[in-house]
């Protein structure tokens, strides 16, 4: 199988079982993947959290997405409990598309190490 063709089956399949988890049965958008990876990273899956705080869950899943592609590091939890990252390297100018591409498939590389997918 073609690698674009295996990240779009993972993709569609992980689509799938999200939504079945956390939006009975209806299709999870890309942001709102990431938020809930912010949110699984955290660890503070029972909290309320305020418009800033969803930024910044959306911050933390961006920074532990790409970290495997060399792009942040991990540096230390705050006294909060919030994981703080460090740039590497900077991203590169990417389209639309291409972010898109690069998003889907760190998160299928995420949540295939969660092994929530095969």
């Amino acid at each position: 199988m073609a690698r674009d063709e295996q990240l779009k089956e993972r993709w569609e399949n992980l689509v799938t079982t999200l939504g079945r988890r956390f939006a009975d049965g209806d299709t999870l958008d890309l942001d709102a993947i990431i938020y809930l990876v912010g949110v699984q990273e955290l660890g503070q899956v029972h909290r309320k959290f305020k418009k800033d705080d969803k930024v910044n869950l959306m911050h933390i899943a961006i920074c532990r997405l790409l970290e495997p592609f060399g792009y942040y590091e991990f540096e230390f939890f705050d006294d909060e409990g919030w994981p703080h990252y460090k740039i590497v390297e900077q991203l590169p100018v990417l389209k639309a598309g291409e972010q898109s591409v690069l998003m889907k498939e760190a998160i299928v590389q995420y949540f295939l190490e969660k092994e929530l997918i095969s």
